[in-house]
């Protein structure tokens, strides 16, 4: 027993570690060519995404021109209907100041 564990389990374990080694260095290997393949897809789709910034720019401008035209006209209308709302409330005041 004692021949076992003094020479045989050494050489067992050392032919586990030589293989685990072996195993583990083509999974890093595959990794590797995995990440590089992720990495290409990465910087297509980053590409991809540039050009469709130019797009989201002119989107952002019309969009822009768009709320501020929306904008004055909107100021215009409540200015034109306080303004005539105003007026109507000028005119009682008046009156009541008269009488």
């Amino acid at each position: 027993m004692e021949t076992f564990v003094s020479i045989v389990l050494p050489v067992i374990l050392y032919i586990v570690a030589i293989v685990l080694l072996i195993v583990l260095t083509i999974v890093g290997l595959r990794l590797i060519k995995i990440l590089d393949k992720v990495d290409k897809v990465v910087d297509n789709v980053d590409e991809k995404v540039n050009t469709l910034n130019e797009a989201f720019a002119v989107i952002k401008k019309a969009s822009d021109g768009i709320s501020s035209i929306t904008d004055n006209f909107v100021f215009a209308a409540t200015s034109a209907i306080s303004k005539l709302f105003g007026k109507f409330k000028g005119n009682y005041k008046e009156e009541e100041d008269y009488e």
